[in-house]
Formats: C-alpha cells, sequence, structure tokens
C-alpha cells in the first residue's frame, strides 16, 4: 500500500452531491451502498452530468454516503437518491494510491495519524474521493484521496 502519509491543508469546494445514505458498520454497509448507487447510474446521469465519486462519513454515529458529484444542481433524482449542496471546508488530505480493497488499511492509519497529531477536527463529513475511474485505471494506479474535516 502506498499511502502519503504527510498530509497537506486543503479547501474542498462546495459539491453537488447525489447519494445513497446507509448507517452501521462501514465494512457490512459501504458495498451493499455502492451497488445500490451504481444500480441508479444510468437514471441519474439521463438529466444529470456526473463529473466524480465520492464517499462521504461520519465515524459518530456511523453515516455512510456513497455518492456521485454532479456538475449542477441534480434535476429529476431518482428515487432511492438524495440531492445536496455539499458546503465543504478545510481538510487535511491523505492520499492513498492502490486497489479500494486497502481502503479499510489506509482510512485506519490515517486515523490514527490524525490522533497521533492531536488535529483538531469539526463535525463534519470526512471524504474519500476517488481520483480515477476504476473501469479504465488498473488496481495498483488507483488514487483515494482521504479528507479528515479540521477546525478552520
Amino acid at each position: 500500500m502506498q499511502l502519503a502519509e504527510t498530509p497537506e491543508t486543503v479547501i474542498w469546494p462546495e459539491t453537488h452531491y447525489a447519494f445513497v445514505e446507509r448507517i452501521g458498520p462501514f465494512v457490512n454497509i459501504a458495498p451493499a451502498a455502492w451497488q445500490s448507487l451504481h444500480a441508479q447510474a444510468a437514471a441519474l446521469s439521463a438529466h444529470n452530468q456526473i463529473v466524480g465519486a465520492m464517499a462521504l462519513y461520519k465515524t459518530g454515529p456511523q453515516v455512510y454516503r456513497a455518492g456521485f458529484m454532479l456538475a449542477a444542481a441534480a434535476t429529476h433524482l431518482p428515487n432511492d437518491l438524495t440531492y445536496e449542496r455539499f458546503s465543504g471546508g478545510r481538510y487535511r488530505r491523505f492520499v492513498l494510491t492502490g486497489p479500494y480493497s486497502e481502503l479499510p488499511e489506509g482510512s485506519g492509519r490515517v486515523w490514527k495519524s490524525v490522533a497521533r497529531e492531536g488535529l483538531k477536527l469539526r463535525d463534519d463529513f470526512a471524504i474519500e474521493n476517488y481520483v480515477n475511474d476504476p473501469n479504465t485505471t488498473p488496481a495498483e494506479e488507483l488514487i483515494t484521496e482521504i479528507l479528515v474535516p479540521v477546525v478552520e
């Protein structure tokens, strides 16, 4: 696993976001959330431009959102999806290069680093931003940004 453990501070922009939300242990709910989201992708893209994919999550309580970033506010949203304008904000960005199967270990290392550094966090969603497309990118070259919400 390649994890850049020296994070940089970034400002995540306001983002149009259509998602499936699940509550519970991520290892159990994340795969089903993504499966449900991908089942709605064609219906969503018929009226909206999908510009990326990201997960938003909180660890207490465990809330997980699998979603697509959109070019504009959602129109004709499929029934199983929710839309919101995610406000963004200040984050510390860690970068993981490798297959998605390494995300649980990589995220664990990120959160241990956050605790070790004593970063002050705000009550907001953490982000996993999937930078490239797993349909066209070899698994070992996939890039995932793990962004932790920090106090401004």
